[in-house]
């Protein structure tokens, strides 16, 4: 940026010089004989000027190139490369007793004995982030958009589509047995975030006890539940096809959790306090996940009671809030957008009303629309290309006021957005650890002998100032659930890079 500066001062400089020589040059011309020695001096000055001109010209040229270049190389952006180390990240967020097949080697074996304490099997899953601990709630939301992911976009993952389904099957696994072993009750999440937060270490090197937390009808927990319902439902989804057994395995307990989600109502916050706050607590409250379980369910199972439940309780779950981000503790824009799905794909009449407030959270991201006040992350950009392939669908538009978008503005958009992420931004770095010719290193003064490859960092605040330090992790740290739409989103467009 400093050299940017030092460029536009010289250039203003040298156009108060050329107005100046510009001037004089008339002055030359008038008294040409009388000052011909004044005449001759002035042509040396503004040929010398010329010269100047010219190299900063030159210069800016250069510049100029540089960004061209830089333009080009995310134009050709190797998303297909993007795509395998976004997947390839979630190896290092591995719990449990890993694979033969584990690609990222420095990762080994932790967490051998959850549950063990409780005389139950917690083993595997993931760490969300840069802890130690198990959050039942994120994790779900990671597996129900890893699913998601390759529902839509898995048919343009080619080699990566059985990494994909590894990643996705190493939370399945612990999912199902965080649902299943107990009746009546939702194992949610292992370890104590505060006493883990006071000790940072290797999960390989853990010895703090390891805590185990459950919901129950006493103590309910109808966010997460409902979670972890739609992440098993998506999920079948993704094996109906491929493994029919496991698919099945995946859905019944989904449409258990999801009944007990609905029955025992209630925030898990109440139920768990301090141990989920102000870690991962659910502001939201809980209906934005059942109605987000049951559009999972009706999708998965085609069970008609879980369409009759979205008509008898989508007005009271916020069917008709207009949501403007979409996370792991707000659901709705995402509710809406697989519900349009029927709408816009299948003329089903029921949700035109959901395809209206997702044509409202498009718009919100358009720039130029009426309603624009744009919100981007990864998740945002997944949704738009979600969206974009319902509206393919049909030729349709999204309407913002006056304005109609096609699908095309929609990926243009999304695209943008993936390759500010991947270096296409005025700091021209990547905010993906090892993706593209300089990317954040998370600086600590010594090295980095464990390189997180895949890692979606934090990235920059609003006036695109980013801090590489570790110590900064509102900026630096990276979590499974900016990961899990990412990865859908690079499968699109590697495909549309190529088409």
């Amino acid at each position: 940026m400093g050299y940017v500066l030092r460029v536009r001062f010289a250039a203003f400089f040298a156009g108060a010089a050329i107005a100046s020589a510009g001037g004089l040059y008339l002055l030359r011309k008038d008294y040409q004989t009388a000052h011909h020695s004044m005449s001759q001096q002035m042509n040396d000055v503004y040929e010398s000027l010329n010269g100047r001109i010219s190299e900063l010209e030159r210069l800016k040229e250069v510049e100029r190139l540089k960004e061209v270049d830089a333009a080009k190389h995310v134009e050709a952006t190797d998303y297909s490369d993007a795509l395998e180390k976004s997947i390839l990240f979630f190896e290092g967020q591995r719990s449990g007793k890993l694979h033969v097949n584990q690609r990222l080697t420095w990762r080994g074996d932790s967490d051998l004995s959850n549950g063990s304490g409780y005389h139950v099997d917690l083993l595997g899953g993931y760490y969300d982030a840069e802890d130690n601990v198990k959050f039942g709630l994120p994790m779900a939301f990671t597996t129900t958009l890893l699913a998601w992911s390759v529902i839509e976009f898995g048919s343009f993952m080619h080699n990566q589509l059985d990494n994909a389904k590894d990643a996705l099957c190493w939370s399945t696994y612990y999912l199902l047995k965080a649902a299943t072993t107990s009746p009546n009750t939702l194992y949610v999440q292992v370890g104590d975030p505060v006493q883990d937060h006071r000790c940072w270490e290797r999960p390989e090197d853990m010895d703090m006890p390891r805590n185990v937390y459950q919901v129950s009808p006493q103590k309910p927990g109808s966010d997460v539940a409902a979670e972890t319902a739609a992440a098993l439902a998506a999920a079948s989804i993704v094996f109906k096809d491929s493994d029919p057994s496991y698919s099945s395995k995946l859905l019944h307990p989904a449409q258990e959790v999801f009944d007990f989600a609905d029955k025992y109502r209630g925030r898990y916050n109440d139920s768990l306090s301090s141990v989920v706050c102000s870690f991962y607590c659910s502001y939201s409250g809980y209906n934005d996940e059942l109605l987000w379980g049951g559009s999972w369910l009706h999708r998965a199972s085609q069970d008609s009671s879980y369409l009759s439940y979205i008509q008898s309780n989508g007005q009271t779950m916020g069917a008709n809030d207009d949501d403007y981000s979409f996370s792991w503790d707000d659901k709705r824009p995402g509710t809406k957008n697989v519900l349009s799905k029927d709408f816009l794909e299948k003329s089903t009449q029921e949700f035109q009303a959901y395809k209206v407030h997702s044509d409202n959270y498009i718009c919100s991201l358009i720039p130029g629309s009426p309603s624009f006040q744009a919100q981007y992350t990864p998740s945002s950009s997944f949704l738009l290309l979600t969206y974009a392939k319902y509206l393919r669908s049909n030729r349709g538009a999204v309407p913002c006021g006056s304005s109609r978008f096609p699908a095309e503005k929609l990926v243009e958009l999304a695209k943008k957005q993936v390759d500010y992420i991947l270096g296409d931004n005025p700091a021209r770095i990547s905010y993906m650890v090892g993706f593209g010719q300089k990317f954040q290193s998370l600086n600590s003064g010594s090295p980095n002998p464990n390189v997180l490859v895949g890692a979606i960092v934090g990235g920059p605040d609003s006036r695109d100032n980013f801090e590489d330090d570790r110590n900064n992790y509102q900026q630096s740290e990276p979590d499974t659930y900016i990961n899990a739409p990412l990865v859908g989103a690079l499968a699109f467009l590697s495909a549309e890079s190529t088409a």
